[in-house]
């Protein structure tokens, strides 16, 4: 039995036998481009598999080291990985700039940095793991393109339509491009060092040879955009850099933007920190202490045992402890199903974030049912949930040695469940008024009930829904 058959065995203890099984078809039969930089979510619609599933079975799996975890950047506006890193402690800048798009953004966890996974070198070596050897279009496909880009079946003939030309250069060396511009807009675009000149073709056909010089270095400064003529083009480019570069000539035609418009869900950042399996995984290797990043949308859920001190005088310790135990292992599961992560827990009270407001809302409602049954078993009204739940804004950080949030949103996600006094709900306008948790409040056939609230620390009232 060789290495990774041996790490199929084990990760079949913890990962559903029919994914490990197309992990193993994987990584037998497929090409190489396949195995780079796999994007989880399109991963399981290919194979019918859950999707929550098969994110698990990767992480487990690159615990194991049969791949290897990529957080990538991605610029909004082309797909492009902006910046590349093993961690998400690699995002540590406060701009990216894409030269291709000629744009600055601020990273944020929700759509700008995803998460993929390549097969180890030591499983199986394929050619992205020496991205030096790749030909260009192999480039564009597997290193500078991120997953959420939907690269057409005819990747390479859309290619060679939109390029005018092209040429592979050494470090060090020199080469020379002749080409007739078209009445286009033009890039001479050189994806490793992320370097690009515009050119704006305009105006009368010339005759006469136009020339250009162009050097490729590490800094890669924006170039202002230059004005010429229909014509023949000579192109002198020096690379000043320690690797290949692959300059190249596009023309940022209906083509091109029909390409980059073709876009699919990928992993992203936002949805890993809110997935269990990787909280239970990679507990304090998520972010360095002093990193900061922003999350532009995610729910928070807390909940609260009703008069839980009332209950160890009922019951007493030993019964009391086991009965919050189970209250614990019950909204753990409930919350991993549903999409979301317990952040922790604090007495008898749960931290959990969800990536969307619906989910939240079915956690939440499903875990005042499954307190009510565990109720019932007992023939006693002992275990009372008082759930509040928020959505907005917040910074992902490291407190207390293990990735946590901070900001107004968990604050007044708090405080909101500290209005909660009984089995009702509490939730704000922007959960309730979610369009997927609104169709499953309706669904239960429940009329929440608003309320203007004021919540210690906003000035300002707040809208706060009563779900009953």
């Amino acid at each position: 039995m060789n290495e990774h058959e041996k790490l199929l065995t084990i990760l079949r203890q913890s990962a559903d036998a029919d994914i490990v099984g197309a992990f193993e078809r994987m990584i037998q039969a497929a090409p190489d481009h396949e195995l780079s930089r796999i994007n989880a979510p399109a991963f399981a619609a290919k194979h019918g598999f859950d999707e929550e599933r098969v994110i698990s079975a990767f992480l487990h799996a690159s615990r194991l080291g049969l791949f290897e975890m990529s957080w990538n950047v991605l610029c909004p506006g082309c797909g492009g990985v902006l910046d590349t890193g093993m961690s998400l402690k690699s995002v540590n800048r406060e701009e990216y700039t894409c030269a291709l798009c000629a744009a600055g953004y601020e990273p944020t966890l929700d759509e700008m940095v995803e998460v993929t996974f390549t097969v180890s070198p030591r499983i199986r070596k394929i050619a992205a793991h020496d991205p030096d050897s790749l030909p260009m279009h192999e480039y564009m496909r597997q290193i500078f393109w991120g997953s959420g880009l939907d690269l057409p079946g005819g990747f390479e003939r859309m290619m060679d339509e939109i390029i005018l030309d092209a040429v592979e250069l050494p470090p060090g060396e020199r080469a020379i491009m002749s080409l007739q511009l078209p009445e286009e807009f033009v890039i001479v675009f050189e994806p490793v060092t992320h370097a690009a000149q515009f050119i704006d073709v305009q105006g009368e056909s010339t005759r006469e040879r136009q020339s250009l010089s162009l050097v490729i270095n590490e800094t890669h400064p924006q170039n202002q955009t230059l004005v010429m003529r229909p014509g023949p083009l000579r192109i002198s480019i020096e690379n000043r850099t320690n690797r290949r570069a692959l300059p190249s000539v596009w023309v940022a035609s209906d083509a091109l933007h029909h390409m980059l418009k073709r876009r699919r869900s990928f992993l992203t950042a936002k949805r890993l920190l809110t997935n269990q399996t990787f909280r239970d995984l990679y507990r304090t290797e998520t972010l360095d202490v002093d990193q900061r990043l922003k999350i532009m949308s995610l729910t928070f859920l807390f909940t609260d045992l009703k008069g839980s001190t009332q209950l160890y005088e009922r019951v007493g310790d030993l019964v009391a402890y086991d009965l919050v135990r189970s209250h614990f292992r019950v909204l753990n599961e409930i919350v991993a199903s549903e999409s979301g992560a317990v952040v922790k827990t604090i007495g008898d009270a749960v931290m959990a974030t969800f990536p969307t407001p619906d989910h939240a809302i079915s956690a939440a409602l499903r875990m005042r049912e499954a307190m009510r049954r565990l109720n019932e078993e007992r023939g006693s009204e002992d275990l009372l949930l008082k759930i509040g739940i928020h959505e907005g804004p917040c910074l992902a950080v490291t407190l207390n040695d293990r990735q946590d949030y901070f900001g107004q949103t968990v604050n007044i996600a708090s405080r909101v469940q500290g209005l909660a006094m009984s089995r009702s709900i509490f939730a704000t306008g922007s959960v309730v008024e979610n369009a997927g948790a609104s169709r499953i409040i309706e669904k239960q056939g429940l009329q929440p009930t608003l309320q203007r609230t004021a919540l210690r620390g906003l000035k300002e009232e707040l809208s706060v829904y009563e779900i009953p």
